[in-house]
Parts: C-alpha cells; sequence; structure tokens
C-alpha cells in the first residue's frame, strides 16, 4: 500500500514538493501547511501523504488496509507515510504510538475524540456531514430513554431526535457509534432542511454484544417491539411507527434483513450497508469468517421462504470490499427475485462507516418514498 509519487523517488531531495507543501520539511512554515495531501499514482489511484510529528508512530486505517509505519524525515521531528489508495475512497485512520492513539491534527474531518476521515480528490461529497475535528463535542438529542431490558438483560440509553419535527421511526442500530463518532443528528437534520428526505423520528439503539445481538436471533426485535418502541411511544416526541425504517450496517445490517425476514409487521423498510452475509452460525469464530457458504444463513433462509410481500430494501456496499461482494450480491438477487422493492448501490469506500456516511441518508429517505 506504500510507495512515492510519480516524479519523487525515495532518493529525491523531498518527497513532500509533489504534494505542494511549502517550505523545508519541519520547519512551522511546513506545518502551518500541513493537511491531508494526495498526487496521481499514475495508475488511476492516488498517493495520500499522512504527517505526524514527533514520535514515532504508524498510521493505523478502519478495515482498508494494514498499518503503515511512519518514516522519520532526516534529523527533523517530521514522520511522514506516502500510502497508496485506489480512485474514490473514504477511509477513517487514526495515528498509533507507543502511549495511545490520535487523530491527525492537520485533519479537520475527525470521527470522535481519536480518529480522522481521508478521501481521495475523486470520493463523492458528502454535502450533509459538517467537518468535526477531534476535539468537537458533537450534539446529542435532548431526549434519553432509559431502556431496562428484560429479553436482553441489563440497561442502556436510547436517545431519541424528531429531525425537521419528526415523523416516520428511524431506528439506527450501533446507534452510538452515531451519536459520538459521525454526527448523524446534524447530518439528517441538514439533509431534511435541504428538502431530501422527510422529517424522520430517529432512535439511536446502542448494542451492547453486537455478536449476540446482532446475530439471528429474535431476542432483540422482540425486545424492540415489546419493550424499546412502546418507550419511544411514552417519550412525547412526535413519531410515526407505521412506517418504521430500521437502518444497519455490517451485523447491523444483517440484523435489520433478519428483522426483515422474520418480523415483518414490525419491519418493512430498511436501509442496508454492507450486511454480514457472511454469517452463519458460529462463522465469527473461524479463522475466514468470510469463507463459508455465499450468503449464509440469510440466503439459505431466502432459498426455502422468500422475502415477504411488501419488503422495501436498500442495499449498498463498499467498492472496494471484494471479498464482502458475493455474500452481498446472491442476498440482492435472492431479494429481488422474490419480489422485494429494491435498490442496489455501491459506496465510495471499504467496510467503514465513513464511507457509509451518505448512503445512510439516501437509503433512509428511498426508504420511506
Amino acid at each position: 500500500m506504500t510507495g512515492f509519487p510519480s516524479g519523487s523517488p525515495a532518493g529525491s531531495e523531498s518527497p513532500f514538493a509533489a504534494f505542494g507543501l511549502p517550505g523545508a520539511p519541519g520547519t512551522e512554515e511546513f506545518w502551518a501547511a500541513a493537511g491531508p495531501a494526495y498526487a496521481p499514482s499514475g495508475d488511476g489511484g492516488w498517493v495520500a501523504l499522512f504527517l505526524w510529528r514527533g514520535a514515532p508512530a504508524l498510521v493505523e486505517f478502519e478495515s482498508w488496509s494494514d498499518p503503515v509505519p511512519l518514516t522519520r524525515w532526516r534529523e527533523t521531528d517530521c514522520w511522514y507515510a506516502e500510502v497508496r489508495m485506489p480512485a474514490r475512497l473514504r477511509v477513517t485512520y487514526r495515528f498509533v504510538t507507543d502511549e495511545a492513539s490520535h487523530a491527525d491534527p492537520y485533519n479537520p474531518v475527525g470521527a470522535g475524540g481519536d480518529r480522522s476521515v481521508a478521501a481521495t480528490p475523486d470520493a463523492p461529497p458528502q454535502p450533509h456531514w459538517p467537518a468535526l475535528g477531534a476535539d468537537d463535542v458533537l450534539p446529542l438529542p435532548a431526549v434519553r430513554i432509559r431502556w431496562a431490558s428484560e429479553r436482553l438483560g441489563g440497561r442502556r440509553t436510547v436517545r431519541v431526535h424528531p429531525a425537521g419535527g419528526g415523523g416516520p421511526l428511524v431506528l439506527l442500530l450501533d446507534g452510538d457509534d452515531w451519536l459520538h463518532l459521525h454526527p448523524a443528528m446534524t447530518a439528517f437534520d441538514a439533509a431534511v432542511a435541504a428538502g431530501d428526505m422527510p422529517p424522520v423520528t430517529l432512535v439511536f439503539v446502542p448494542a451492547k454484544d453486537r455478536q449476540a445481538e446482532f446475530g439471528c436471533r429474535p431476542e432483540l426485535w422482540e425486545a424492540i417491539r415489546d419493550e424499546l418502541l412502546p418507550l419511544v411511544a411514552d417519550c412525547g416526541v412526535p413519531a410515526n411507527p407505521d412506517r418504521l425504517v430500521v437502518a444497519g450496517q455490517s451485523l447491523g445490517g444483517l440484523s435489520a434483513m433478519y428483522a426483515a425476514m422474520e418480523f415483518p409487521d414490525l419491519v418493512s423498510r430498511v436501509a442496508c450497508q454492507s450486511g454480514s452475509f457472511w454469517w452463519t452460525p458460529g462463522a465469527a469464530e473461524l479463522p475466514d469468517p468470510l469463507g463459508g457458504p455465499v450468503g449464509g444463513a440469510v440466503a439459505a433462509r431466502l432459498r426455502e421462504r422468500p422475502a415477504p410481500a411488501g419488503l422495501r430494501i436498500a442495499f449498498d456496499l463498499g467498492e472496494h470490499e471484494t471479498r464482502m461482494r458475493p455474500h452481498c450480491e446472491l442476498v440482492e438477487a435472492l431479494t429481488t427475485r422474490a419480489g422485494a422493492t429494491v435498490q442496489v448501490s455501491r459506496s465510495a469506500s471499504d467496510h467503514d462507516r465513513a464511507g457509509w456516511r451518505e448512503a445512510l441518508l439516501r437509503d433512509v429517505a428511498w426508504a420511506l418514498a
């Protein structure tokens, strides 16, 4: 994944010239202009420059690449890595030192306190998502529900937000990620204000044990139906449960699809990004979880019984998720063949929430159309 841009071999005077950075590396002029920088790689992709100041570190990516060690530039405090990236990629990353993980101090687009988001110049924009730095505090919905679940055990905090004044319920699985890493509340507000979706009521559903709760088991959806939704109805926020949408990613996408198949009276509209359709019981414990039957348990279920009538589901997958593709493509095809209303798209990402963000807004809006 590493390499030097065309015209800047390893032995050149400065490997940073191709990225347009002024001043000698390590000087204040140089650091004042530092930030995410890209140069064409010559093969249709890009070389991204990552800069770190001070101690040795490596840059660690979410799902897309192995970690890349940074190299010190001569006797300066400048550490850098040049990382080859394919066209159209948005990826979460962080710097890792001996002491801790850190967001990129030269990147204004953060994802929580210790992560940042990089996007190649040809990655499509995400206009509704604000650029929030690592030190910014994300706004939280004012309405908070204490959910003590008998079926799932334990207590959890569920936040509820009426975007645009409230409307159809949208359950956001992995809700804490959409609260604390990616500002979904602000993005949905912006999308409603721009007329890109109708007013909705967001319910941020946290997970305590993703492997247990998001596997193809009924307990989560029984608890949502019988425990959580009555609490939401009593919280005083305008909401229409008759047009409920479930949005989930990865194992959350698997769970959303499972709910649509097994709880059709509850869930008939789904926004599914990179659903873990490799899943079968016990697969997560295998050396290669994705190496089992294509389409996993969901495909097997769709062969036995078609998707329920009236299902409206948007499938999205990262363009760079090569091993996920056969599993997702089979489930997409079987769901379409069963007569469901299906939309299929691909996002400029790997298996990464940063790349799913705009698809989340678009697909929820489509599910409600």
